[in-house]
């Protein structure tokens, strides 16, 4: 069967981690906190992790599936390159006197990465905007649930030798503590909720023409990598500080909505409490209109969720049909 879009919905626990951080003041490592209003309307102050963190950690997974698969990939994505085609000298000499149909045709063709995580072309004159097949929102710590806290470290300096020990001794404790760097370090602790949505029917598809530019069989291999990928990014949130704080994942909860027909796959933020319920109401509301057209797959564990995306990946993405 084909899927038009898929909608994921999920509650995750996420112990001692530190995956997103503002910078740092001093010796002081500042995480990232933002204003949000709660299921109740009450405003609070919470951690969170950026929907741009989130998809680099996809982006990265992806990337590693598309090489072992064979996917094509342009010379920015082959290397990973923050810029991705745009780094690609070649495709921007090719595309120099075409216009913004035929480079965006060549694009998608080019590269899976550029087609699904979509990317912004100035070169010149040239200004084309290519948009994600993947929108994820920040991962929002619940209020009741999360909280962040700094902890103390020393870094001990290994060049001191016998020598400058003693003489530090003896000019008192004052100097016996140089060499020594003192610094905070964040990490936060709680649920969080993560909302997403991959627009399948858009894989391949140029957005000026209208037409889709690749064949059914290259559409479905990159829709499965992307679902793929999606799976890898909770099974493994990389982040900033992995080398020493890389997270507890505790449980994963949530909800992935699918839909087969032009009814777009809802989501609702597992801030607000019967989110899975609700979705499932609206989904069979919605389904009054088109019937059929949406599904609903519950899951209460990282396994079951691996199990229900692994179904998914075997599907189609949808065709849109147009005619004039």
């Amino acid at each position: 069967m084909s899927i038009y879009s898929l909608s994921l919905s999920a509650q995750l626990t996420l112990d001692m981690h530190s995956l997103n951080n503002e910078g740092g003041e001093g010796n002081q490592i500042q995480t990232r906190m933002v204003n949000i209003v709660d299921g109740n309307g009450n405003l609070k102050n919470v951690n969170a992790i950026s929907g741009d963190m989130i998809k680099h950690i996809l982006a990265e997974h992806l990337h590693r599936i598309a090489t072992a698969n064979g996917l094509p990939l342009c010379v920015g994505c082959h290397t990973f390159n923050a810029n991705r085609i745009s780094a690609d000298d070649g495709f921007m000499t090719d595309i120099a006197d075409k216009n913004d149909a035929d480079s965006l045709t060549q694009m998608l063709q080019t590269c899976a990465m550029d087609d699904m995580l979509g990317n912004l072309i100035t070169a010149g004159s040239k200004s084309l905007p290519r948009k994600s097949v993947i929108e994820f929102g920040w991962v929002i710590g619940i209020p009741e649930t999360t909280r962040s806290d700094s902890y103390f470290h020393v870094k001990y300096a290994s060049e001191r030798g016998d020598a400058k020990r003693q003489s530090d001794s003896e000019e008192g404790t004052r100097k016996a503590n140089l060499g020594q760097n003192i610094f905070h370090r964040p990490a936060n602790s709680g649920q969080y909720a993560l909302v997403a949505t991959i627009e399948a029917a858009r894989i391949g598809f140029n957005d000026i023409t209208h037409e889709y530019v690749i064949s059914e069989a290259e559409r479905q291999a990159r829709f499965k990598a992307l679902c793929e990928a999606l799976l890898y990014t909770l099974v493994e949130p990389a982040g900033a500080m992995r080398g020493t704080q890389a997270p507890h994942i505790v449980d994963v909860a949530g909800v992935v909505t699918v839909s087969r027909s032009v009814i777009p796959a809802p989501t609702l933020s597992p801030i607000k409490d019967g989110y899975a319920e609700q979705l499932t109401e609206l989904c069979h509301t919605l389904n009054g209109i088109r019937p059929e057209a949406l599904s609903v797959h519950t899951f209460d564990s990282l396994p079951a969720y691996a199990k229900e995306m692994s179904q998914l990946l075997q599907d189609a993405p949808f065709t849109m049909k147009y005619t004039g």
